[in-house]
C-alpha cells in the first residue's frame, strides 16, 4: 500500500471518529425498503450483503440498530406467481385472508430470514421478528375496502429494549395484529416511524430506490439535504411530495416531531450509503429537522 493511499483511509477514519463518539450508544432504526433491496439486486449498486455490513459496522461501534424492512415488490411478485392480482386503492395492496397469508410468508418467512441471515454471517447478532411477536406492534383496520390493512395503534417497545440491552439486531416485518389476534399488513414506512417514536431514537433513515426528497420530484437538481417538517408539510400540501414519497414525509414528520433526532431518506442503492451518511461531514441524501 503506498503512504497516500494509507494517509487517505487514515484521514477516512479519523473524519468518522467524532460521529463516532456522538452516537455511541444511540438508538437508531434503518427502514430497508422493498424497492431498495430490489433495485440492488443483480446491480452495479449496494446489494443486502452491503447493508448488512453497514448496519454491523454499525453496531460494531457502540450503535444499538433496529432494522424495519419492507417488501412490496416482493409480495407482488409471489401473487402474480400465484396467478393472484394485486389491486390498489391509493397506493396500498388490498389485502383480503389470502392476499395476508402471502405478505406473511413472503415479509416473515423470507425477507426478514434474508435479511437476518445476512447480518448474521458476521456473528450472532441479528434476531428476527415480526409485530406479532409480544403483540408489540398493535393496529386496527384501515378501512373495509382495504381489507387486512392495517393502521398502527400502539407500540410496545420493551421486547425490542430487551433485544436492544442483550446487544442483539431486531429485524422487524411489519405484520401486526389487533386485540382479538387479527394480523394486519402495516406500510412499513409508518411502522418505522412510529418505531422510532417509541424507542425515542436518535435516528431514524429510510433506505429507498431515490436519492431523497426533491422539491421537484421530476428534477433531480432540486434535491434537498436538508429540510424541516413545516416544510415537508407544505410540499405534501401543495404536490411536491407524490405517490410512495408520502408515507415517508409523513412518518419522518410524525417521528421528529414525537421526540426523534432526525429523520433520514437515502438512495438504498448506494454503497455503503448508511456510512457515507452516518460518518461524514457532508452526509448523502435529505435529513429532516425540526
Amino acid at each position: 500500500m503506498s503512504v497516500d493511499l494509507a494517509s487517505e483511509k487514515a484521514d477516512v477514519l479519523v473524519e468518522a471518529l467524532p460521529y463516532i463518539r456522538r452516537f455511541a450508544g444511540k438508538i437508531v432504526v434503518v427502514k430497508y425498503g422493498g424497492n431498495a433491496m430490489t433495485a440492488s439486486v443483480g446491480g452495479p449498486h449496494g446489494d443486502l450483503s452491503t447493508f448488512a455490513e453497514d448496519i454491523v459496522l454499525l453496531h460494531a461501534v457502540g450503535m444499538k440498530v433496529v432494522v424495519v424492512h419492507g417488501g412490496g415488490p416482493q409480495i407482488g411478485e409471489l401473487l402474480g406467481r400465484l396467478g393472484m392480482e394485486s389491486r390498489f386503492v391509493d397506493g396500498l395492496r388490498v389485502t383480503d385472508a389470502e392476499t395476508l397469508d402471502v405478505a406473511r410468508m413472503v415479509l416473515v418467512g423470507k425477507v426478514n430470514r434474508d435479511v437476518v441471515s445476512a447480518i448474521n454471517v458476521h456473528g450472532p447478532l441479528a434476531v428476527g421478528m415480526s409485530g406479532e411477536d409480544g403483540s408489540f406492534l398493535s393496529a386496527s383496520a384501515r378501512s373495509p375496502e382495504l381489507g387486512f390493512v392495517g393502521d398502527v395503534d400502539d407500540v410496545d417497545p420493551s421486547l425490542i429494549c430487551r433485544l436492544l440491552d442483550a446487544d442483539l439486531i431486531p429485524v422487524v416485518a411489519t405484520i401486526a395484529v389487533d386485540a382479538g389476534g387479527q394480523s394486519y399488513n402495516v406500510n412499513a414506512d409508518t411502522a418505522a416511524g412510529a418505531i422510532a417514536a417509541a424507542l425515542q431514537a436518535e435516528k431514524l433513515v429510510y433506505l429507498t430506490d431515490v436519492e431523497g426528497i426533491r422539491s421537484d420530484p421530476s428534477d433531480p437538481a432540486t434535491l434537498l439535504n436538508t429540510v424541516t417538517v413545516d416544510a415537508l408539510d407544505a410540499m405534501v400540501a401543495d404536490g411536491s411530495v407524490r405517490e410512495g414519497m408520502i408515507p415517508k414525509v409523513a412518518s419522518c414528520t410524525n417521528a421528529v416531531r414525537k421526540g426523534v433526532g432526525h429523520a433520514h431518506v437515502l438512495d438504498g442503492r448506494v454503497p455503503h450509503v448508511l456510512l457515507l451518511e452516518f460518518f461524514t461531514h457532508s452526509g448523502i441524501g435529505t435529513m429532516v429537522t425540526q
